[in-house]
C-alpha cells in the first residue's frame, strides 16, 4: 500500500483516541506498570507483602520488569515504528485493544498464577509476546521490509526467556539462565535499536545548529563491537562468573564505549530529548564493565552491572523512547519540557542510586532509588497520559 494512502486512511480512524496507534495504550500500561511493580517490590523485599504468585518476591520483580513493562514499552515502539518501515496501516482498533488486553492478562494470571496454576499462567503470559512477535512479522514481510526482520531475533530471545523462566521458576523453585537470557535480549534490542536512532537523532539535530563534528555513521566498528557484545552476553548467559566471560565483558565494554563516544553526544548538552538517548545508552557499556570487573573480581556485586543494564539503559532509553514518540506522535513540539526534564532526572537518579546500593547495602539508597523510579514513571503518566488518551494527530 503506498505510503499516502495509508496515511489517508490512518488519519480516517474513528475509534478510541487511545487505540488509534501503538504506543498509546502499552506506553501508557507500561509506565503505569512499572511505577506499581516498584511500589509492591520493596515491601515484598522486606516481608511485608505477599502476592499470590508461584514467583518467588525476587523472580516477580524481575519478571514483571522484564516482561511486563520492557516488553510493553517494545510493543509500543514496534507498533509505532513498523508502519513508518513498511508503508503500511498500523494496528488500531479492536486488534490493538485486544493486545493490549492480552497484555494485561499475563499480568494478572502472572500475579494469580498460585491460584491458577502455573501452567496457564505461563501460556497467558507467553502469549503475549508471540502474538506480538506474530504480528511484527506480518507486517514486515508483507512490507518487504527485509533489513528489520533482525529486531524479530531479539524478540524471539526475549520470549525464549520468558519460556525458560516459566520453566525454570516451576521445576527449580527459582529463575537462573531466565533471568539473564531475557537482560540479554533486552540490552540486545537497546543495542540494535539505539544504534540506529541515536546517532540519527543526533544527526538530524546536529544539522540545525553550527556545523562540527556529526555522529559516524554505521560501519564496519558498529558490526565488530555488536559481535563481540553479543558474543560476550551469551558466554556471561551459560557462565557468568567465568575468567573468558569477563575479559568479553570487559572487551565488549570498552567497544561499547567507544561505539556511543563517535556519535557525538557531548554536542548535544542544549537539547535534552537527544541528550538523554546518550546518557542511557552509556549504561550499555557500565554494565558491560560492571559484569565483567564482577566476573573477575569479588569486590565488584553482580548486581552492579545488572541494575546499570535495567534501572540504567533499560529504565532510561524507554523513557527516552517514550517522551519523544508520544510528543512526535500528538503533533507536540520536540522540546524537553520541564516535566519532562524532571522525568529524566528522576530516572537518572534512581538507576545511579540503585547501582550504588549494590556497592553499599542501604536502605537508604534501595528506597531512594525506588522513589526514584516511581516518581519517573509516574511522572511520566501525569505529563504525558491526557495527551495519549485523547485524540490529537498522529
Amino acid at each position: 500500500m503506498p505510503m499516502t494512502e495509508a496515511l489517508h486512511r490512518r488519519r480516517d480512524y474513528a475509534g478510541p483516541a487511545l487505540f488509534s496507534y501503538g504506543f498509546r495504550p502499552f506506553f501508557l500500561g507500561g509506565a503505569a506498570w512499572a511505577a506499581f511493580g516498584m511500589l509492591v517490590w520493596l515491601p515484598q523485599f522486606f516481608g511485608e507483602l505477599t502476592l499470590p504468585t508461584r514467583f518467588g518476591p525476587l523472580d516477580w520483580h524481575i519478571h514483571e520488569m522484564l516482561y511486563g513493562y520492557v516488553a510493553a514499552t517494545v510493543a509500543g515502539f514496534l507498533l509505532t515504528a513498523i508502519p513508518n518501515w513498511t508503508g503500511r496501516l498500523p494496528i488500531s482498533g479492536g486488534p490493538l485493544a485486544a493486545l493490549a488486553a492480552l497484555w494485561l492478562a499475563g499480568r494478572i494470571a502472572v500475579i494469580v498464577s498460585l491460584h491458577i496454576g502455573a501452567g496457564l499462567a505461563a501460556l497467558i503470559d507467553v502469549a503475549f509476546l508471540a502474538t506480538l512477535a506474530g504480528v511484527a512479522a506480518r507486517e514486515i514481510v508483507a512490507g518487504q521490509n527485509w533489513r528489520n526482520l533482525r529486531i524479530l531475533l531479539m524478540l524471539g530471545v526475549l520470549i525464549l526467556g520468558n519460556i525458560v523462566f516459566h520453566a525454570e521458576a516451576l521445576f527449580y523453585g527459582a529463575a537462573n539462565y531466565a533471568i539473564r537470557i531475557g537482560i540479554a535480549a533486552v540490552i540486545g534490542l537497546i543495542m540494535l535499536i539505539g544504534g540506529r536512532v541515536v546517532p540519527s537523532f543526533t544527526t538530524n539535530w546536529l544539522a540545525r545548529q553550527n556545523p562540527g563534528r556529526m555522529p559516524i555513521p554505521f560501519a564496519r566498528f558498529d558490526v565488530v563491537s555488536m559481535a563481540v557484545s553479543g558474543i560476550s552476553l551469551l558466554a556471561w548467559i551459560a557462565a557468568p562468573a567465568h575468567l573468558v566471560t569477563g575479559l568479553l565483558l570487559l572487551m565488549a565494554g570498552v567497544l561499547q564505549l567507544a561505539r556511543l563516544s563517535r556519535w557525538a553526544g557531548e554536542r548535544t548538552l542544549a537539547d535534552r530529548l537527544v541528550l538523554v538517548l546518550h546518557l542511557g545508552y552509556a549504561f550499555v557499556p557500565l554494565g558491560f564493565l560492571l559484569s565483567g570487573a564482577s566476573a573477575l573480581w569479588a569486590s565488584v556485586p553482580p548486581s552492579a552491572g545488572i541494575h546499570a543494564w535495567t534501572a540504567g539503559a533499560a529504565g532510561l532509553m524507554t523513557l527516552a523512547v517514550m517522551t519523544r514518540a508520544s510528543l512526535g506522535h500528538t503533533g507536540q513540539p520536540l522540546t524537553a519540557s520541564l516535566a519532562t526534564q524532571a522525568i529524566y532526572a528522576c530516572a537518572l537518579l534512581a538507576a545511579v542510586m540503585r547501582i550504588a546500593a549494590a556497592f553499599v547495602p542501604s536502605n537508604v539508597l534501595l528506597h531512594g532509588a525506588a522513589l526514584g523510579w516511581i516518581a519517573a514513571f509516574a511522572g511520566f503518566l501525569v505529563a504525558y497520559g491526557p495527551s495519549l488518551i485523547r485524540r490529537r494527530p498522529a
